[in-house]
């Protein structure tokens, strides 16, 4: 049987309603012409939709059923386009982003290639910005999300893990550190030390450290770019305090990397939405593939066998603190 799609959407209106008077001033047409769709319909189906009295309108017991079967139908036609309108905007639409400047330049570019290989209509835009400039971009909505480490006292935001990052250092050649699988801020603090300049959270965090093992680091340089931090320790200039994620995946052969323990230091990275926010087909769909490419590849192809603790896969947060194998605890850090 063929059911005109017009007419049933006239028999929800006059269903909802109880009333023809409504339900046509809720379509824009006369009472009379809604009154002649509802006839057409129980015409086709060949039952009684509705009692009708002079004071007011009732659903039969076949009106009943009609009115069920009608609202699932409904509802399914919904579901149906909306799938198709977000899957045309995933294909046709525009991402936009801020990412922490550490992973905007090494794990990034990677994801987004993949993304872009599977969404090749899709458009994006990436700000790379420091903590406070992020959520500052979040919080004006410029965009969809941001990609960085969890902020403390920013209970306006909402902060899902995806990463764990320990804090390493990148030694040169010519401090001469062994074929050491870890170092101590103890022994860093006998060393020139680089840190980047505009990591307000990894300043606090140094400095927090610093004061529980009881050293102060020697820091010589402070610069703007991780690239040029890593630059500055392969001419021997000093060992630099940088993230894991941040060490190229085939560093340069003079440099060493070896993660700080004694106190170990870790940072969470999140994606950063504003609490409560409901992010876009195609935003969402990059955030799934993010959570599945992040963590690889595990390690730099020329680091040494042992010297290196991978990055780890973010775990349920616990008492407050990332519980970790060799429990560490997590530090925010800005950058």
């Amino acid at each position: 049987m063929n059911v005109n799609l017009k007419l049933m959407h006239t028999f929800l209106l006059v269903a909802d309603h109880s009333s023809f008077c409504r339900a046509a001033e809720a379509s824009n047409r006369s009472q009379s012409a809604v009154s002649m769709q509802i006839r057409q319909l129980e015409l086709q189906l060949g039952v009684s939709l509705f009692h009708r009295t002079t004071r007011r309108v009732q659903l039969t017991r076949e009106g009943e059923l009609l009115l069920v079967c009608a609202r699932r139908a409904v509802a399914e036609l919904q579901t149906g386009l909306r799938q198709i309108k977000d899957a045309v905007d995933i294909q046709r639409g525009r991402l936009t982003l801020a990412c922490a400047p550490t992973l905007a330049a090494t794990r990034l570019p990677d994801i987004l290639a993949a993304f872009q290989k599977s969404y090749p209509g899709v458009t994006a835009h990436v700000q790379e910005l420091a903590s406070t400039e992020m959520l500052e971009s979040i919080r004006r909505q410029d965009v969809d999300f941001g990609i960085g480490p969890r902020a403390p006292n920013a209970a306006e935001f909402q902060f899902q893990p995806i990463l764990l990052d320990e804090i390493y250092a990148l030694i040169p050649a010519s401090l001469d550190v062994g074929n050491r699988e870890t170092i101590s801020l103890l022994e860093l603090s006998h060393m020139p030390t680089l840190v980047l300049a505009g990591s307000s959270g990894m300043h606090g965090m140094l400095e927090k450290a610093q004061k529980a093992a009881g050293v102060t680091l020697n820091i010589k340089f402070e610069v703007q770019q991780v690239q040029t931090q890593i630059a500055m320790a392969a001419a021997g200039l000093g060992a630099a305090i940088l993230p894991r994620i941040a060490i190229p995946l085939k560093p340069d052969p003079r440099l060493r990397a070896v993660p700080i323990v004694d106190p170990p230091l870790v940072r969470e990275l999140c994606v950063v939405t504003l609490r409560g926010q409901f992010l876009s087909p195609v935003a969402a769909r990059f955030v799934e593939m993010l959570q599945r490419l992040i963590s690889r590849p595990e390690a730099p192809a020329e680091v040494a066998p042992g010297t290196q603790m991978p990055i780890r896969p973010a775990i349920p947060r616990h008492r407050g603190h990332l519980a970790l194998a060799s429990n560490q605890l997590v530090t925010p850090v800005a950058q």
